[in-house]
């Protein structure tokens, strides 16, 4: 249930919303240009007592927008689309840290925001966030390889959506199929020194009684990539007080994925090829802290800061959706 601020329209709310948010108004200049509008009166205090009750209604708002694009299918393999899922910090002014959280799922065949959910710092990226849909392949990056939550995903879709993740040395405890222990780094190992994706069947241990089937798909970097990466362990293991783990300068030469797709149909090398598709909902956050300049909060209560975020986030889904409208339209001209 929400509850939409007293003698506000339903249509004010979101355009005051979008003025002291993405329009970059003081509470003052705000409340100033909705009395020159004719939308209301109001106080400072007013507006942002307003503001502040708005919140649960500017995220139904949100939702809503979301839900009328959850059906959209980009089919870049029979029968799938892609979804990148990743999650962008933010921080009130002043603060040296993270403050927000802003967790969100990209589909790369419609370049626009799948879902969106926002959370305070303590908010940790997992599959658990956003509906599962049949068709769906989710690609995430390294914090996303937990066994629980990807078992959970594939359950929850009645296993008619994948996955891809990309997989640190650590990130789950493996077996073989047959139940025999599975030692990563000794498996990287044995792989030969060339550019050809190298692939393994194996399961992630998720409780005592349950695992997760898991392909795992391993290419090796170039030396020049690998070395980079060791030179930054070495640098970095003095400032955190730790001795560099010899398995992660073995592991620093491959990429590694784990993905629920089977063999057939799904090479290893288109399977690589999706993956790397990822950076598209990276470039989505630059533009939305850059463009719209949410990158630090200007408030300082929680209340506040929620609503100035929820803000933001409409009004990117509302680009989003005018993007694709120009992306669909025919250029006109002289016959």
């Amino acid at each position: 249930m929400f509850q939409r601020a007293r003698a506000i329209p339903g249509r004010t709310l979101p355009r005051l919303a979008r003025a002291r948010g993405p329009g970059g108004l003081s509470l003052n200049q705000a409340a100033a240009w909705a009395s020159m509008q004719g939308l209301a009166k109001l106080s400072d205090p007013g507006l942002k007592y307003r503001l502040d009750k708005a919140v649960p209604f500017l995220k139904a708002l949100m939702e809503q927008q979301l839900a009328e694009r959850a059906g959209s299918v980009s089919l870049h393999w029979p029968g799938r689309f892609l979804r990148a899922v990743d999650g962008t910090i933010i921080s009130q002014r002043g603060s040296k840290g993270s403050d927000w959280r802003v967790h969100a799922g990209f589909d790369l065949g419609t370049g626009g925001f799948s879902y969106q959910e926002l959370t305070d710092k303590h908010g940790a990226e997992s599959f658990e966030r956003g509906a599962p849909i049949p068709g769906e392949v989710r690609i995430g990056d390294r914090n996303y390889a937990n066994a629980r939550p990807l078992h959970d995903f594939r359950t929850r879709s009645g296993g008619q959506a994948e996955f891809i993740v990309r997989v640190r040395w650590k990130s789950f405890s493996l077996s073989r199929p047959d139940g025999t222990p599975f030692n990563l780094i000794e498996h990287l190992g044995t792989l030969p020194v060339d550019d050809r994706a190298h692939e393994v069947m194996v399961q992630a241990k998720v409780d005592k009684k349950q695992n997760l089937p898991l392909r795992l798909i391993v290419v090796r970097k170039s030396a020049e990539e690998a070395e980079k990466i060791r030179h930054h362990l070495r640098r970095s293991a003095p400032r955190k007080q730790k001795a560099v783990d010899p398995r992660s300068l073995v592991a620093a030469e491959f990429v590694i994925l784990a993905t629920s797709l089977p063999t057939d149909g799904y090479a290893a090398a288109d399977v690589l090829a999706a993956y790397r598709l990822r950076w598209q909902i990276e470039l989505a956050f630059k533009r939305l802290k850059s463009l719209r300049d949410i990158g630090q909060l200007p408030t300082r209560t929680p209340e506040v800061s929620r609503s100035w975020l929820y803000s933001h986030l409409i009004l990117a889904l509302l680009c989003d959706d005018l993007s694709q409208d120009f992306l669909e339209s025919s250029p006109s001209g002289p016959d």
